[in-house]
């Protein structure tokens, strides 16, 4: 195969190989466009666009850390219950003084220590993810009964909630009106650094794929690609900009996707989550310490949950006995939704934040027509079951199994 991929079995070859990676895209813009009508377009009003990371920032998450305990074989059941416990205690350090930043350190603090107690007994007396964290999510449920006599904690102040629903130029520069153009421009100022950063790593990266010998995609794709991204940056930005400026949550959102897609991606660690999740034995057998990669990824998958236990309190602005229900399920179904394997050892973390999107978009544009949880659940146990099908499907046309 040439560098250039100039034939036409090249290029049906490249798009085969990326539907699995743009599907999603696809879907979720799809999806927008179906509800557009049904709502009278409000779905795409930038306050509807930034509520529904104030809402659902919580999913994005989450599915950041179960992608990996799924990609080793494993599951997370408890992330709910570990976000209403973590909730209620970060709000009770908080009143007692402490400041934002020290609750939230805490409270990523206390989501690793969850995460090391039950990585250790996955990991190492080797007791099934399903039972611990099971066992972990009747544990913490049963704490957050005690620690909030089943009552609502609830933070002094308001800044508490700026953490989830705050924006950088209403809350951190104080801009109380809109000065580009009737719009806040902070949102513009981070799409275009995000914007010209990617467009230099591709052709940084396509230069040096180059240099060492190896095939590239035709130009004209990647900048098609890119193109297409910064669009939708475009967009996105556009949209927050015309509301409340820039969501505090969104950088929250950013840092974390990008640092743990670097961790799968750049990374020996990576590497040997997916080489775990692809054949543990014989990833054993080349002298990879899987006890270990395990326990590593339930710690992350505990500090995540700490961290989306802080969001998603500041969001009600109080700290529920019964917060973080069925959170879990939404983290498994946004995974599977974007392209993670049922089977273990595939999937990414910008895949599962674009199913988490999807489930978001879904959820909101149900909520917009007025129709009740009930439906919503019915709907996401559908789009779960095709996506899980799609997935097995897929591998055994391919001849994985």
């Amino acid at each position: 195969m040439s560098n250039k991929l100039n034939n036409t079995y090249d290029i049906k070859e490249l798009i085969k190989h990326n539907l699995r990676s743009y599907s999603m895209f696809i879907i979720l813009i799809a999806i927008m466009l179906i509800f557009g009508p049904l709502c009278n377009w409000t779905n795409f009003k930038g306050r509807n666009i930034t509520y529904i990371f104030f809402q659902f920032s919580y999913v994005f998450i989450l599915a950041t850390g179960m992608v990996q305990c799924i990609v080793i074989g494993g599951i997370d059941l408890s992330v709910g219950s570990v976000v209403a416990f973590i909730g209620a205690l970060s709000v009770y350090l908080y009143n007692t003084g402490a400041g934002m930043i020290v609750t939230l350190i805490a409270s990523l603090v206390m989501g690793f220590a969850v995460g090391a107690f039950q990585g250790w007994f996955i990991a190492y007396p080797k007791i099934p993810p399903f039972i611990a964290t099971l066992a972990g999510m009747l544990l913490f449920r049963g704490l957050t009964y005690i620690v909030t006599n089943v009552s609502p904690v609830n933070p002094d102040d308001d800044v508490y909630s700026y953490f989830a629903t705050g924006t950088v130029d209403e809350d951190l520069l104080h801009i109380e009106d809109p000065v580009l153009f009737d719009y806040y421009p902070a949102a513009f100022i981070l799409a275009l650094i995000i914007i010209v950063v990617l467009w230099m790593v591709e052709f940084k990266s396509r230069k040096i794929k180059i240099a060492d010998g190896h095939d590239v995609p035709p130009q004209a794709f990647a900048i098609g690609k890119l193109v297409l991204i910064s669009v939708l940056l475009l967009f996105l930005a556009e949209r927050f900009a015309s509301y409340r400026g820039l969501p505090v949550v969104v950088i929250v959102l950013l840092i974390t996707v990008g640092l743990f897609h670097f961790i799968l991606k750049n990374t020996v660690l990576g590497r040997y989550i997916y080489a775990v999740g692809g054949n543990i034995r014989s990833a054993k057998l080349s002298g990879i310490n899987t006890e270990f990669v395990t326990f590593i990824v339930y710690c992350f998958m505990g500090t995540l949950t700490g961290l989306a236990a802080v969001v998603s309190t500041g969001y009600m602005n109080s700290a529920l006995p019964q917060a973080g229900n069925m959170f879990e399920m939404d983290a498994i179904a946004a995974c599977y939704i974007g392209g993670v394997s049922a089977s273990g050892g595939i999937g990414t973390v910008v895949g599962v934040v674009v199913g988490g999107l999807v489930m978001s978009v879904i959820n909101n544009g149900m909520t917009l027509m007025n129709l009740g949880a009930h439906y919503q659940y019915v709907v996401k146990a559908l789009v779960v079951l095709l996506a899980v099908f799609y997935d097995v499907y897929s591998r055994r046309k391919a001849g994985l199994g």
